[in-house]
């Protein structure tokens, strides 16, 4: 079993997008897959038409794994699952703060789902808090969306900075280009200067889209009722291009 989460530091550059989409190429490609919607928001849970899960106790390791397996929810399409998002994922850091072993928790209770998944896909809330730690101890690859503007690659620095001020291997860290337009100038040069500068960038580059945007009214990942168009084809390479890395996912 592989872990990957979609995670920025910034908001709105495409991450929840990333993960529903990605999850649905996971399954299309055969492969077992669980969506985690740690997202308090619960955007991911919405466009798969799966409601707030119930609410459980999160006092101890045992209690929080025992709590994320039971509102384990199947989704329209067969081989892909969720666990969505709860309003008590606010609490997550004072949570974890209590627990022994607090930077390490959630990395011990996705190992217990490891016979039932060939992929669990994590959409992150986007901040750096407790939980992030967490995301970054348990994730085998973090998948970063970078819109090619400035305060995106900010921001991806921090995130980059960040792990090396705590000791985390940064190789993990695998960032790709989105909501890219092409015709921006401003677009164009940082991409090239941050490819130049930065390993580890997936070559898929997803394009901006105003059919990303539907999803939210037809409830579902774009790859499911567009599957032709610009962003549909990228975010299938993507997915692709991930399980054909020099890691290959089994």
């Amino acid at each position: 079993m592989k872990v990957l989460s979609s995670y920025s530091i910034k908001g709105g550059v495409g991450k929840t997008a990333l993960a529903v989409n990605l999850a649905f190429a996971f399954r299309e490609a055969g492969k077992r897959t669980l969506l985690v919607d740690l997202d308090p928001q619960g955007a991911a849970s919405f466009y798969f038409r799966v409601d707030f899960s119930d609410k459980f106790k999160m006092k101890t390791a045992r209690s929080l794994g025992e709590g994320l397996r039971k509102n384990i929810r199947e989704s329209d399409f067969p081989g892909l699952d969720i666990i969505p998002s709860n309003l008590a994922y606010r609490h997550f850091d004072i949570l974890l703060h209590k627990m022994e072993k607090r930077r390490k928790q959630l990395r011990s209770v996705l190992e217990d789902l490891r016979p039932d998944y060939d992929i669990v896909l994590m959409d992150c809330p986007p901040n750096i808090t407790l939980l992030s730690e967490n995301v970054f101890r348990a994730s085998d690859a973090i998948i970063v969306p970078v819109i090619p503007t400035v305060l995106s690659q900010r921001t991806f620095a921090q995130l980059v900075g960040f792990f090396h001020d705590k000791g985390l291997p940064a190789d993990i860290i695998r960032p790709f280009f989105s909501m890219v337009q092409s015709r921006n100038r401003m677009h164009r040069e940082t991409m090239d200067a941050l490819s130049s500068s930065q390993q580890g960038f997936w070559k898929t580059a997803i394009p901006f889209s105003a059919d990303v945007e539907r999803m939210g009214v037809q409830r579902m990942p774009l790859l499911a009722y567009s599957r032709a168009c610009r962003a549909a084809v990228a975010y299938r390479a993507l997915c692709d291009e991930i399980l054909t890395q020099s890691n290959p996912i089994p």
